[in-house]
């Protein structure tokens, strides 16, 4: 049984036991000649035995399916004869992928040594019975907990408590897991980032003016040494997202006071969801309309008034960002201008201040931890874009802050290390992950103000 119709079972299995723990309570609650009470409500009794159905099934499916694939490839490899063994661990993959290829029918028996069809023929053989095994203990795990969560149901049972504890615990690990996962990229980043930095200097890297990470891969081939001066990249970042935001944040946080306190009912019905459809259009659609539309419009103004204008320019990629990231800044903004109490408002028009008056000096303050949280996330939103600035902006690193000319951004040059095959043990592989350690403190640091903004406003006017 494949895996996905066995994960279709077992959710009719967890139905069905929920049921027959809800029947089990009611039946418990009225027995034969009076009513009885129960401590906790028929629902509990039913999720306790859902819970004892759904979590040992679960968890003997999951760690099946972590450790059956190596355990076929070991009785695999043990079945082939001596002389076939591979001396190495690379060789042994090849033969299993050429075995594996065998038995999935993309290479013929006929084309294979007489081993390597045997191996294959096995292989198919086990992964049937691997299947059927794991459909029937895990039908069988099911059934054996739901028997017993629905036997141990009883009146005085603490059914609540219990469901409650489980759901408690599911919680707190996908929290942990969560932040583990932090952890982990973290981790992997830094790490390879500490490898990158034993090659090229952190000086060089931060504060070096020129970015070109062509190295030589092999000692008999002929290569610059690279240089791996990241001041280019950062500074095209800054200059992309800073037009971005230039553009988001005076139209989102416009358009959400409008829309918030100006706009009738009906025209806010329209216009709000019609703004927000900007956040759904995919990334590449943006970068067409940048690169066919946006940034041949600028050219032409540029040298309809005598300006040497780029193909490939910052402004062209950092106007159609901008119009991109508006939702971000707009529908934010909206909802934290519109949760300001009415009191408030009330108060200010009482003593005499007019609408506006009211806005700027009433709501927009009261408003501002919500209004940064949405420009930060835009920001955000802005330093991680990275197909726009490819289709808009070019690959060309050039230390400028002239938005008429081509730059690059840290993603994208994150993309173009490592694409295609790359030896990650040369320099130019792992600047991608220094690059990337970068962005992630970029990151954190704008987190750390939004939350400074937030909790400092945040105690004034609550």
């Amino acid at each position: 049984m494949e895996t996905g119709n066995l994960l279709l079972l077992l959710v009719v299995m967890i139905a069905g036991a929920y049921y027959l723990g809800h029947r089990r309570s009611f039946t418990l609650a009225r027995p034969l000649g009076g009513i009885r009470h129960l401590h906790s409500l028929p629902f509990y009794y039913a999720m306790r035995t859902a819970i004892w159905c759904a979590i040992p099934a679960l968890a003997v499916l999951g760690a099946w399916l972590i450790f059956d694939d190596t355990l076929i490839r070991i009785m695999v490899m043990g079945s082939l004869p001596a002389e076939v063994l591979p001396a190495d661990a690379s060789s042994a993959n090849l033969l299993l992928n050429q075995i594996g290829n065998v038995a999935n029918g993309a290479i013929a028996a006929d084309e294979v040594s007489t081993a390597v069809a045997a191996a294959a023929e096995k292989l198919n053989n086990l992964r049937s019975l691997n299947s059927m095994a794991l459909a029937v203990v895990v039908i069988v795990v099911a059934m054996l907990g739901t028997a017993w969560g629905w036997v141990k149901i009883s009146p005085q049972m603490r059914a609540r408590q219990q469901v409650e504890k489980v759901l408690q615990t599911l919680f707190m690990l996908s929290a942990t897991i969560a932040i583990l996962t932090t952890v982990g990229i973290l981790m992997s980043v830094m790490f390879e980032s500490v490898r990158f930095f034993g090659k090229v200097p952190a000086s060089e890297f931060l504060f070096g003016l020129q970015w070109s990470p062509q190295t030589a891969l092999r000692a008999d081939q002929v290569a610059s040494e690279g240089a791996f001066g990241a001041i280019p990249l950062f500074l095209g970042t800054l200059l992309i997202s800073a037009i971005a935001l230039l553009v988001a944040v005076p139209v989102g946080l416009m358009s959400a006071i409008y829309l918030a306190e100006y706009a009738p009912p009906k025209v806010r019905a329209f216009a709000k969801p019609a703004l927000e459809v900007l956040a759904g259009v995919p990334t590449v659609v943006y970068g067409f309309f940048a690169a066919l539309t946006v940034a041949p419009v600028i050219r032409q103004l540029g040298e309809s008034i005598g300006l040497d204008v780029a193909s490939e320019s910052a402004l062209a990629a950092g106007l159609v960002m901008g119009v991109m990231i508006i939702p971000f800044v707009s529908s934010l903004a909206d909802d934290v201008i519109t949760a300001v109490p009415q009191a408030l408002r009330d108060a200010s028009l009482g003593l005499g201040a007019t609408r506006s008056e009211t806005i700027k000096k009433v709501i927009f303050p009261a408003a501002l931890p919500g209004i940064m949280g949405g420009i930060l996330l835009a920001a955000s939103r802005a330093i991680g874009e990275t197909m726009i600035v490819v289709m808009a902006a070019g690959l060309a690193a050039n230390l400028t802050v002239n938005p008429l000319e081509a730059v690059t951004t840290v993603t994208v040059q994150i993309v173009t290390l490592l694409t295609g095959d790359q030896e990650f043990d040369s320099a130019k592989t792992l600047a991608a992950f220094a690059l990337g350690l970068m962005l992630f403190i970029t990151t954190l640091l704008l987190n750390v103000v939004a939350l400074h903004i937030v909790k400092k406003y945040r105690e004034q006017y609550d």
